[in-house]
């Protein structure tokens, strides 16, 4: 049970840095000077600002190696092997299995790409803006950001039920919660998408 409990919280933590990401990426609406001001603000929080990155980042981890954890149990519980390729459940559940370890991967080329500047071509420190847009520009790039956002939107849309029933709820997945949290899941997977679509769309530039 500890071991849902920690992925469950992990989860409800990031879920809520996503809210707040999704709110600053949208600062790009309002011109480059919005958007690096608010950037620099957040560079002037100083050790507060570390502080949640490295709350983030032992998030992530624990979330890993307990969502790993709860697989690897779920296997052995097995005593005979399914027929079905995918297990059962609705779509996202069934992505949840390829969809984890394609958003790390994305998590790690997006830290390369737009927060460090190791894999952009025209990266330029303390300008967020024009990073962004010159980063999403290339459509292939912008494509990746889009479905990116969607594996974002099918992951919550499982692991936020999911989080619900290792804290007690019964059927987290019907009624008004479903819809609650399905409500949630798509809002932010369309926020995220918003920005790479502008950008492809000529909207930001």
């Amino acid at each position: 049970m500890t071991t849902k409990w920690l992925a469950a919280l992990t989860g409800l933590f990031m879920a809520g840095w996503l809210v707040l990401h999704v709110l600053g990426n949208f600062t790009a609406f309002s011109g480059a000077a919005a958007m690096d001001g608010y950037a620099a603000a957040l560079r002037r929080l100083g050790p507060l600002l570390w502080l949640v990155r490295a709350a983030l980042v032992a998030a992530v981890v624990v979330h890993i190696a307990a969502t790993v954890s709860l697989a690897r149990r779920a296997r052995a519980a097995r005593p005979v092997r399914h027929v079905h390729r995918w297990p059962r459940g609705s779509w996202a559940s069934r992505l949840m299995v390829v969809g984890g370890p394609l958003l790390l991967v994305f998590l790690v080329y997006h830290l390369l790409h737009i927060t460090f500047g190791v894999v952009h071509p025209s990266f330029a420190p303390g300008h967020v803006y024009a990073n962004l847009v010159g980063g999403l520009a290339p459509p292939l790039v912008g494509a990746f950001y889009v479905v990116a956002a969607v594996l974002v939107g099918l992951h919550l849309h499982h692991g936020l039920a999911s989080a619900l029933v290792s804290f007690g709820a019964r059927r987290a997945g019907s009624g008004a919660p479903r819809q609650l949290l399905r409500g949630l899941a798509v809002a932010i997977a369309v926020g995220f998408a918003t920005i790479p679509v502008a950008v492809l769309a000529g909207a930001l530039r």
